[in-house]
């Protein structure tokens, strides 16, 4: 029973995307929309990118200084593993799955409450792609703006280990930040960004697909957003897994 319903609801999805991804009728109105879901969905996320990776950046730089004890690691380990740590999973695994709960729930407790309310039956009526108007706009934006929100994370980032330098005796700012040039792989920041389109697309669809669906009332839309950040976060560790065994063999 289990796996026949989900595989009617991942067939409903699939049919979903197929209206979603279809050419706007309106390209001007299009561009507009996009716009305006890129200062919603993206902008609107800096100050919690910021704020969180300030803060992970300097706690991974303590934790690393302080189980760090042999004399046999070499002096630039901390900065070293605190890179290795932002860059292959702190700036887009763990990122988009905070993203999830507040890209997620926003997209979905907004489709769904234009659902309860008919609005999105009333562009029905008047012959608009309604899956197409609503959710493209906000799959292209939120896509288009994560690399932005990655290299902003691991900015911020690198920046509190710095931060945790100057302010405390734990490590001297030069070992830090030669630990952060030692060995640097490149291959690793293009492996985050990759990562992180793939959440975005992931975050953005499922969330408005769990939005569009919604039957009822508010409470069904409040269940709709906590069923969309579950399914989110499950699919982007799920791919989290995949991703890295096809980009890192």
């Amino acid at each position: 029973m289990l796996i026949t319903k989900s595989l009617a609801t991942f067939g409903r999805y699939c049919m979903y995307l197929g209206r979603v991804f279809s050419l706007p009728d309106r390209w001007s109105v299009f561009g507009k929309r996009t716009l305006q879901e890129v200062s919603k969905l993206g902008i609107d996320s800096i100050p919690l990118v910021i704020i969180i990776s300030l803060f992970i950046g300097a706690v991974c730089t303590i934790q690393m200084q302080l189980n760090v004890t042999s004399p046999l690691m070499p002096a630039y380990s901390v900065g070293l593993a605190t890179r290795d740590i932002v860059l292959l999973e702190f700036s887009n695994s763990i990122l988009c799955l905070i993203l999830a709960g507040k890209v997620g729930s926003n997209i979905a407790s907004e489709i769904g409450t234009m659902r309860v309310t008919e609005q999105i039956d009333a562009l029905e009526i008047m012959g608009v792609n309604s899956a197409n108007y609503l959710t493209l706009p906000k799959i292209v934006a939120f896509v288009l703006f994560m690399p932005v929100l990655v290299v902003l994370c691991m900015c911020m980032a690198f920046i509190g280990g710095w931060l945790v330098a100057t302010v405390t005796d734990l490590i001297p700012v030069s070992r830090y930040f030669y630990g952060l040039q030692t060995m640097f792989i490149e291959w690793y920041v293009w492996y985050s960004l990759i990562k992180s389109l793939v959440f975005a697309f992931i975050i953005a669809t499922v969330s408005s697909y769990f939005g569009y669906y919604v039957k009822g009332g508010a409470l069904q839309v409040g269940r709709a957003s906590t069923n969309a950040v579950v399914c989110s976060s499950i699919f982007i560790l799920l791919f989290d897994v995949i991703l890295t065994k096809l980009l890192l063999q």
